[in-house]
């Protein structure tokens, strides 16, 4: 059997073959090894092509709430929500049904244009970015990129990327949450 490492990466020139699931289950079978086995080697060739991570919330509040509460706590503490992208909504315009589902887009620019003039690229991560989702069941969860995955993104200096911490905590004392 190859080197899995060696095997994997030989066909991970694109970071969108990392995201296809059938082109990862081909490349382990060729490889001669389970899936199981090459999940985590293709997590961690994830992360040095750059793909962040995200952090769930489970949210104590059903949909609306938890919505409600996250837009009262960030505008409370002075962010200012660009957008509310009501996903469900725009899935419906085009004749598509799915759980309710919007994107909250807030940020604050006092706090993020220093990091862009630090490293303009930066920019491609800002403003910051709350999806609020519904699981069947009712559950609630809210997904965000946590700032300490974002450090040295873009050329971004050390420990800039803490900076954006801040609205972290707010986020989960927000919605009375609890990680999933």
């Amino acid at each position: 059997m190859r080197d899995l490492g060696g095997c994997l990466a030989t066909g991970l020139n694109r970071v969108h073959a990392m995201r296809d699931q059938a082109w990862i289950s081909r490349r382990a079978a060729a490889c001669g090894v389970m899936l199981a086995v090459a999940a985590p080697a293709t997590n961690a060739l994830a992360m040095e092509a750059g793909m962040t991570e995200t952090k769930r919330l489970e949210s104590a509040y059903p949909f609306a709430d938890t919505l409600q509460k996250l837009r009262s706590a960030l505008e409370g503490r002075g962010f200012t929500i660009f957008a509310a992208i009501d996903q469900r909504e725009a899935a419906r315009s085009a004749g598509l049904e799915m759980p309710p589902t919007t994107l909250l887009v807030y940020g604050n620019p006092k706090g993020g244009t220093p990091l862009m003039i630090a490293a303009p690229d930066f920019g491609l991560e800002l403003p910051l970015k709350l999806l609020v989702r519904e699981e069947a069941g009712g559950k609630v969860l809210v997904v965000y990129t946590p700032a300490s995955s974002l450090e040295g993104r873009h050329g971004l200096p050390a420990g800039l990327a803490a900076r954006l911490a801040g609205a972290e905590p707010l986020i989960a004392d927000a919605v009375g949450a609890t990680s999933n």
